[in-house]
């Protein structure tokens, strides 16, 4: 018999509402660890179909219940908002709310990500945590020659030497201890990221489509890795519009009556993959003489902002058919494809 299962996932436990076909529901609540999911397995059959929102923790129980029902729904909590502006905010409540929603067929999904996947996310996310600290180490210290009257420009610590002349400025005893700290943090974080870095580059050239995007100007081995693991699979996109909103590089769009109002980007995607776009569509520019054209005409009509995310735009139309069609440039900057071996 068909039943319909909502999921309210915490951190320590999970409350779930079983929903027949006839409208009636039970609620049942269970610890999140390896006892409290197996009695939850237990109580699942083949014919079931699972909802449950997106968490921290929520692939983890995804890829343990998967095999026992017909289907696991990852909910997009962005998108199911419903819940999050209930005014009856209960376990339970939400519970019932994800199970009637899944039985109408109006939950909105996100992909489940693979266990390897979602290590290389992690990965990821670490490494970009330890490049914004160490961005804010460096204006730390930028700001504290400031205050003693040194100029410098913040480019200059990214370098051994730079961080070296850090040191030997002749100001108070305080500042330079403090100076001496943030010094050998900022090398701690240099190693890790290269560290992490390395890992990210091994992993990556194990992704299907490697290949194919490190033959594009603009985007090496990191850049590729970040890109793949959040494209996952190309053919989960119909087109290249439907992977430009999943990257969240298209303009919101406000309609009423008969006009249309374009806004700036919706953002909604992940941010480290928009940014890595676009870092590689930077690079791409200098080299590629059509997206170089394309950049600089409409830079002319509506600046360079608008200009280099348009740009972004149409290098991921690029990479969206490169992957599609498994191409393998010899010239890019030429559209010149490698020999098929």
């Amino acid at each position: 018999m068909k039943r319909w299962i909502g999921v309210d996932l915490h951190k320590t436990q999970f409350t779930v509402c079983y929903l027949h076909k006839n409208g009636e529901h039970k609620i049942q609540v269970f610890k999140v660890d390896a006892k409290g999911i197996e009695e939850f397995k237990k109580t699942l059959t083949k014919s079931d179909e699972v909802a449950v929102e997106s968490t921290g923790n929520t692939g983890y129980f995804a890829r343990e219940i998967k095999s026992k029902v017909k289907a696991v729904r990852i909910i997009n909590p962005t998108q199911f908002k419903i819940i999050s502006a209930s005014v009856k905010k209960t376990d339970e409540h939400d519970a019932v709310t994800i199970a009637r929603y899944l039985s109408k067929g109006l939950i909105p999904e996100v992909r489940m990500r693979t266990k390897e996947e979602a290590q290389i996310t992690s990965l990821i996310g670490t490494r970009d945590k330890f490049v914004k600290l160490r961005s804010s180490l460096k204006n730390k210290i930028h700001n504290i020659l400031n205050a003693n009257g040194i100029v410098t420009k913040r480019e200059v610590f990214g370098s051994e030497k730079g961080l070296d002349k850090v040191l030997t400025f002749d100001i108070e005893a305080s500042y330079q201890f403090e100076l001496k700290i943030i010094v050998e943090q900022i090398r701690s974080l240099n190693k890790s990221i290269d560290e992490i870095g390395k890992e990210l580059t091994d992993k990556g050239k194990k992704i299907d489509g490697h290949k194919s995007l490190t033959s594009l100007t603009g985007i090496g081995d990191l850049s590729a890795t970040i890109l793949l693991n959040t494209i996952g699979n190309v053919h989960d996109f119909a087109d290249d519009k439907k992977i430009a909103a999943y990257i969240g590089i298209v303009p919101r769009v406000s309609v009423s009556n008969e006009t249309s109002h374009y806004g700036k980007i919706t953002k909604m995607g992940n941010k480290i993959a928009r940014t890595t776009l676009v870092q590689s569509t930077l690079i791409a520019i200098k080299y590629n003489p059509y997206l170089r054209k394309f950049y600089f005409r409409l830079k002319a009509k509506k600046g360079s902002g608008k200009a280099i995310i348009a740009t972004a735009r149409k290098f991921l139309t690029i990479i969206y058919r490169t992957l599609k069609n498994k191409w393998v440039f010899e010239d890019f900057n030429s559209f010149k494809l490698a020999p098929s071996i």
